[in-house]
Protein backbone atom coordinates (compact mmCIF):
# COMPACT_ATOMS: atom_id res chain seq x y z
CA UNK A 1 0.00 0.00 0.00
CA UNK A 2 1.49 3.29 -0.97
CA UNK A 3 2.11 6.06 1.29
CA UNK A 4 -0.77 8.85 0.56
CA UNK A 5 1.03 11.78 2.70
CA UNK A 6 2.98 12.71 -0.55
CA UNK A 7 0.38 12.99 -3.36
CA UNK A 8 -0.60 17.00 -2.06
CA UNK A 9 2.77 17.74 -2.75
CA UNK A 10 3.16 15.58 -5.88
CA UNK A 11 -0.34 17.00 -7.24
CA UNK A 12 0.99 20.68 -6.29
CA UNK A 13 4.43 19.87 -8.50
CA UNK A 14 2.07 18.81 -11.25
CA UNK A 15 -0.06 21.92 -11.26
CA UNK A 16 3.51 24.09 -11.10
CA UNK A 17 4.90 22.45 -13.80
CA UNK A 18 1.35 22.69 -15.37
CA UNK A 19 1.32 26.30 -15.35
CA UNK A 20 -1.48 26.14 -13.36
CA UNK A 21 -2.30 28.88 -10.17
CA UNK A 22 -1.62 27.47 -6.70
CA UNK A 23 -3.51 28.78 -3.98
CA UNK A 24 -0.82 30.78 -1.42
CA UNK A 25 -0.26 29.64 2.34
CA UNK A 26 -0.53 32.00 4.65
CA UNK A 27 2.72 32.63 6.51
CA UNK A 28 3.05 32.88 10.35
CA UNK A 29 4.96 36.46 9.77
CA UNK A 30 2.50 37.73 6.98
CA UNK A 31 0.40 40.97 8.40
CA UNK A 32 -2.94 40.22 9.29
CA UNK A 33 -5.92 42.66 8.36
CA UNK A 34 -6.85 44.43 11.54
CA UNK A 35 -10.50 45.94 12.25
CA UNK A 36 -11.96 49.46 12.62
CA UNK A 37 -11.47 49.65 16.26
CA UNK A 38 -7.63 48.52 16.31
CA UNK A 39 -6.16 50.90 13.89
CA UNK A 40 -8.18 53.25 15.76
CA UNK A 41 -6.17 52.37 18.87
CA UNK A 42 -2.66 51.67 16.86
CA UNK A 43 -3.01 55.27 15.33
CA UNK A 44 -3.83 56.67 18.94
CA UNK A 45 -1.31 54.74 20.72
CA UNK A 46 1.31 56.41 18.06
CA UNK A 47 0.32 59.70 19.32
CA UNK A 48 3.09 60.15 22.57
CA UNK A 49 1.77 63.40 23.41
CA UNK A 50 -1.89 61.81 23.74
CA UNK A 51 -0.66 59.06 25.34
CA UNK A 52 1.32 60.71 27.94
CA UNK A 53 -2.25 62.86 28.36
CA UNK A 54 -4.20 59.79 28.98
CA UNK A 55 -1.14 58.95 31.83
CA UNK A 56 -1.12 62.62 33.00
CA UNK A 57 -4.96 62.21 33.25
CA UNK A 58 -4.85 59.04 34.91
CA UNK A 59 -2.19 60.18 37.55
CA UNK A 60 -5.10 62.89 37.90
CA UNK A 61 -7.71 60.45 38.70
CA UNK A 62 -6.06 58.40 40.78
CA UNK A 63 -5.06 61.62 42.92
CA UNK A 64 -8.65 62.19 43.42
CA UNK A 65 -9.42 59.00 44.83
CA UNK A 66 -6.81 58.04 46.55
CA UNK A 67 -4.99 61.42 47.37
CA UNK A 68 -6.23 61.59 50.51
CA UNK A 69 -5.61 58.63 52.26
CA UNK A 70 -2.15 59.17 53.85
CA UNK A 71 -3.42 62.87 55.04
CA UNK A 72 -4.60 63.06 58.57
CA UNK A 73 -7.22 65.85 57.87
CA UNK A 74 -10.36 65.89 55.91
CA UNK A 75 -11.74 68.98 53.54
CA UNK A 76 -14.50 70.05 56.62
CA UNK A 77 -12.00 69.44 59.41
CA UNK A 78 -10.99 73.16 60.90
CA UNK A 79 -7.70 73.47 62.67
CA UNK A 80 -7.92 76.44 65.19
CA UNK A 81 -4.19 76.25 65.47
CA UNK A 82 -4.06 77.34 61.88
CA UNK A 83 -6.79 79.88 61.58
CA UNK A 84 -6.09 83.33 59.50
CA UNK A 85 -3.67 80.74 57.17
CA UNK A 86 -0.99 78.58 57.94
CA UNK A 87 1.98 78.12 55.27
CA UNK A 88 2.92 74.39 53.89
CA UNK A 89 4.97 72.80 56.74
CA UNK A 90 4.92 68.92 58.13
CA UNK A 91 1.65 69.44 59.58
CA UNK A 92 -0.62 70.94 56.70
CA UNK A 93 1.48 69.85 53.39
CA UNK A 94 0.03 72.58 51.04
CA UNK A 95 -0.94 74.86 54.13
CA UNK A 96 -4.40 75.96 55.43
CA UNK A 97 -6.88 78.18 54.20
CA UNK A 98 -8.25 81.01 56.67
CA UNK A 99 -10.60 78.70 58.38
CA UNK A 100 -8.08 76.42 59.00
CA UNK A 101 -8.84 73.90 56.69
CA UNK A 102 -6.16 71.51 55.31
CA UNK A 103 -5.11 73.24 51.43
CA UNK A 104 -4.09 69.14 50.24
CA UNK A 105 -7.29 68.30 51.99
CA UNK A 106 -9.46 70.55 50.11
CA UNK A 107 -7.54 70.10 47.14
CA UNK A 108 -8.06 66.56 47.00
CA UNK A 109 -12.00 66.77 47.57
CA UNK A 110 -12.34 69.60 44.80
CA UNK A 111 -10.65 67.95 42.01
CA UNK A 112 -12.98 65.03 43.09
CA UNK A 113 -16.21 67.50 42.51
CA UNK A 114 -14.89 69.11 39.39
CA UNK A 115 -13.53 65.36 37.75
CA UNK A 116 -17.19 64.48 38.65
CA UNK A 117 -19.20 67.31 37.00
CA UNK A 118 -16.92 67.10 34.04
CA UNK A 119 -17.24 63.32 33.37
CA UNK A 120 -20.92 63.40 33.84
CA UNK A 121 -21.79 65.77 31.80
CA UNK A 122 -19.31 65.06 29.05
CA UNK A 123 -20.56 61.47 28.99
CA UNK A 124 -24.13 62.18 29.06
CA UNK A 125 -24.34 65.34 26.58
CA UNK A 126 -23.01 63.90 23.48
CA UNK A 127 -25.08 60.99 23.86
CA UNK A 128 -28.58 63.06 24.48
CA UNK A 129 -27.37 65.26 21.24
CA UNK A 130 -26.68 61.85 19.05
CA UNK A 131 -30.09 60.56 19.89
CA UNK A 132 -31.48 63.90 19.24
CA UNK A 133 -29.98 64.82 16.40
CA UNK A 134 -30.34 61.20 14.09
CA UNK A 135 -34.06 61.33 15.61
CA UNK A 136 -35.04 64.28 13.95
CA UNK A 137 -33.14 63.43 10.45
CA UNK A 138 -34.75 59.59 10.50
CA UNK A 139 -38.30 60.83 10.56
CA UNK A 140 -38.08 64.14 9.28
CA UNK A 141 -41.21 66.17 8.14
CA UNK A 142 -42.94 67.59 10.94
CA UNK A 143 -40.65 65.92 13.57
CA UNK A 144 -37.78 67.61 12.57
CA UNK A 145 -39.89 70.91 12.31
CA UNK A 146 -41.12 70.70 15.85
CA UNK A 147 -37.35 69.09 17.06
CA UNK A 148 -35.67 72.10 15.39
CA UNK A 149 -37.98 74.63 16.79
CA UNK A 150 -37.18 73.07 20.41
CA UNK A 151 -33.70 72.93 19.47
CA UNK A 152 -33.35 76.66 18.56
CA UNK A 153 -35.35 77.91 21.41
CA UNK A 154 -33.01 76.72 23.86
CA UNK A 155 -30.03 77.57 22.21
CA UNK A 156 -31.57 81.08 22.19
CA UNK A 157 -32.22 80.79 26.33
CA UNK A 158 -30.50 82.63 28.67
CA UNK A 159 -28.62 80.11 29.97
CA UNK A 160 -25.94 82.14 32.67
CA UNK A 161 -29.14 84.03 33.90
CA UNK A 162 -31.19 80.80 34.52
CA UNK A 163 -28.02 78.57 35.91
CA UNK A 164 -27.45 81.42 38.79
CA UNK A 165 -31.16 81.49 39.61
CA UNK A 166 -31.87 77.98 39.59
CA UNK A 167 -28.49 77.39 41.64
CA UNK A 168 -29.48 79.87 44.11
CA UNK A 169 -32.21 78.13 44.91
CA UNK A 170 -31.37 74.98 44.97
CA UNK A 171 -28.46 75.76 47.52
CA UNK A 172 -25.57 74.77 44.64
CA UNK A 173 -25.10 71.42 44.99
CA UNK A 174 -22.52 69.55 42.63
CA UNK A 175 -25.62 67.56 41.19
CA UNK A 176 -27.74 70.18 40.59
CA UNK A 177 -24.15 71.94 38.26
CA UNK A 178 -24.32 68.62 36.64
CA UNK A 179 -27.90 68.64 35.59
CA UNK A 180 -28.24 72.09 34.87
CA UNK A 181 -25.02 71.78 32.09
CA UNK A 182 -26.18 68.93 30.50
CA UNK A 183 -29.77 70.57 29.98
CA UNK A 184 -28.39 73.25 28.18
CA UNK A 185 -24.94 71.81 26.87
CA UNK A 186 -26.46 69.31 24.39
CA UNK A 187 -28.05 71.78 21.78
CA UNK A 188 -25.26 73.08 19.60
CA UNK A 189 -23.77 68.83 19.30
CA UNK A 190 -27.73 68.13 18.13
CA UNK A 191 -27.77 70.48 15.33
CA UNK A 192 -24.41 69.38 14.15
CA UNK A 193 -25.33 65.97 14.29
CA UNK A 194 -28.77 66.38 12.35
CA UNK A 195 -27.24 67.60 9.12
CA UNK A 196 -24.57 64.43 9.52
CA UNK A 197 -27.32 62.19 9.93
CA UNK A 198 -29.37 63.41 7.12
CA UNK A 199 -26.87 62.28 4.57
CA UNK A 200 -26.74 58.85 6.41
CA UNK A 201 -30.57 58.36 6.20
CA UNK A 202 -30.36 58.17 2.34
CA UNK A 203 -27.85 55.34 2.38
CA UNK A 204 -29.18 52.26 0.60
CA UNK A 205 -28.66 49.76 3.57
CA UNK A 206 -30.96 52.42 5.70
CA UNK A 207 -33.49 52.47 3.43
CA UNK A 208 -33.51 49.06 2.92
CA UNK A 209 -34.45 48.61 6.85
CA UNK A 210 -37.09 51.09 6.89
CA UNK A 211 -38.86 48.72 3.75
CA UNK A 212 -38.28 45.91 6.08
CA UNK A 213 -39.98 47.28 8.82
CA UNK A 214 -36.99 47.76 11.58
CA UNK A 215 -38.13 49.52 13.94
CA UNK A 216 -36.97 53.26 13.77
CA UNK A 217 -35.24 52.52 17.48
CA UNK A 218 -33.64 49.60 16.00
CA UNK A 219 -31.85 51.98 13.03
CA UNK A 220 -31.45 54.69 15.01
CA UNK A 221 -29.44 52.33 17.44
CA UNK A 222 -27.40 50.24 15.16
CA UNK A 223 -27.08 52.04 11.95
CA UNK A 224 -27.64 55.76 12.29
CA UNK A 225 -25.46 56.71 16.00
CA UNK A 226 -22.33 54.17 15.53
CA UNK A 227 -21.96 56.04 12.11
CA UNK A 228 -21.27 59.32 14.20
CA UNK A 229 -19.19 57.44 16.69
CA UNK A 230 -16.19 59.53 15.53
CA UNK A 231 -17.87 62.41 16.48
CA UNK A 232 -19.59 61.72 20.15
CA UNK A 233 -15.93 60.30 20.97
CA UNK A 234 -14.08 63.61 20.23
CA UNK A 235 -16.85 65.81 21.90
CA UNK A 236 -16.94 63.52 24.74
CA UNK A 237 -13.66 64.91 25.31
CA UNK A 238 -14.67 68.46 23.88
CA UNK A 239 -17.66 68.44 26.65
CA UNK A 240 -15.63 67.17 29.81
CA UNK A 241 -13.05 70.20 29.35
CA UNK A 242 -15.34 72.67 28.64
CA UNK A 243 -17.89 70.82 31.75
CA UNK A 244 -14.87 71.66 33.79
CA UNK A 245 -14.03 74.97 33.05
CA UNK A 246 -17.62 75.64 32.91
CA UNK A 247 -17.98 74.49 37.02
CA UNK A 248 -15.07 76.67 37.84
CA UNK A 249 -16.66 79.52 35.81
CA UNK A 250 -19.88 79.64 37.60
CA UNK A 251 -17.70 78.64 40.81
CA UNK A 252 -15.56 81.55 40.73
CA UNK A 253 -18.08 84.23 40.35
CA UNK A 254 -20.64 82.35 43.01
CA UNK A 255 -23.25 80.73 41.25
CA UNK A 256 -21.46 77.22 41.48
CA UNK A 257 -20.46 74.56 43.85
CA UNK A 258 -20.73 76.32 47.91
CA UNK A 259 -19.68 75.86 51.03
CA UNK A 260 -19.54 73.30 53.03
CA UNK A 261 -18.74 71.27 49.92
CA UNK A 262 -15.39 72.84 47.29
CA UNK A 263 -14.19 71.83 44.10
CA UNK A 264 -11.40 73.82 41.83
CA UNK A 265 -13.47 76.72 40.66
CA UNK A 266 -14.62 77.51 44.67
CA UNK A 267 -11.23 77.25 45.55
CA UNK A 268 -9.51 79.58 42.78
CA UNK A 269 -12.58 81.82 44.12
CA UNK A 270 -11.72 82.07 47.55
CA UNK A 271 -8.18 82.35 46.97
CA UNK A 272 -8.02 85.08 44.35
CA UNK A 273 -8.20 87.67 47.12
CA UNK A 274 -5.32 86.51 49.45
CA UNK A 275 -2.88 86.05 45.71
CA UNK A 276 0.15 88.19 47.29
CA UNK A 277 -0.03 87.17 50.93
CA UNK A 278 -1.75 83.20 50.85
CA UNK A 279 0.38 82.19 47.59
CA UNK A 280 -0.09 78.68 48.02
CA UNK A 281 -4.24 78.81 48.18
CA UNK A 282 -4.46 79.86 44.45
CA UNK A 283 -1.88 78.23 43.19
CA UNK A 284 -2.35 74.62 44.39
CA UNK A 285 -6.27 74.42 42.25
CA UNK A 286 -4.70 76.57 39.33
CA UNK A 287 -1.60 73.70 38.54
CA UNK A 288 -4.20 70.86 39.09
CA UNK A 289 -6.40 72.58 37.03
CA UNK A 290 -3.83 73.23 34.51
CA UNK A 291 -2.93 68.96 34.79
CA UNK A 292 -6.77 68.36 33.90
CA UNK A 293 -6.89 70.66 31.32
CA UNK A 294 -4.15 70.24 29.21
CA UNK A 295 -3.77 66.43 28.91
CA UNK A 296 -7.38 66.48 28.12
CA UNK A 297 -6.80 68.94 25.11
CA UNK A 298 -3.90 66.41 23.90
CA UNK A 299 -6.18 63.57 24.37
CA UNK A 300 -8.50 65.22 21.97
CA UNK A 301 -6.06 66.02 19.05
CA UNK A 302 -4.90 62.27 19.41
CA UNK A 303 -7.98 60.82 18.84
CA UNK A 304 -9.08 63.46 16.12
CA UNK A 305 -5.54 62.26 14.28
CA UNK A 306 -6.72 58.74 14.85
CA UNK A 307 -10.25 59.18 13.63
CA UNK A 308 -9.14 60.70 10.65
CA UNK A 309 -8.18 58.22 8.30
CA UNK A 310 -7.00 61.32 5.86
CA UNK A 311 -4.75 62.25 8.78
CA UNK A 312 -0.68 61.39 8.80
CA UNK A 313 0.17 62.92 11.77
CA UNK A 314 -0.31 59.37 13.42
CA UNK A 315 1.07 57.19 11.02
CA UNK A 316 -0.16 54.51 9.28
CA UNK A 317 -1.80 51.26 10.99
CA UNK A 318 1.28 48.77 9.91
Amino acid sequence: MSDTSTMPSAASGAGAALGAPTAEVPDANTSVYLNKRAIIIKRFLRNKPAVAGVIVLLLVVCFAVFGNIPNGWVYDDLDPWAAGGAPPSARHWLGANTAGADVYALLVRGTQKSLLIGFLVGVVTPLIAAVYGTTLAFFGGKVDQIGLFILETMIMMPSLILIAILMNGRGGGWITLSVLLIVFGWMGTARLVRGLAYSLVQLDYVKAARYMGVPAHRIIRRHLVPNIASLVVLNVTMSIWGAILSEVSYSFIGIGVSIPDTSLGLMISQASSALSSQPWLFWAPVVTLFFITVPLALINDGLRDALDPNSLSAGTAR
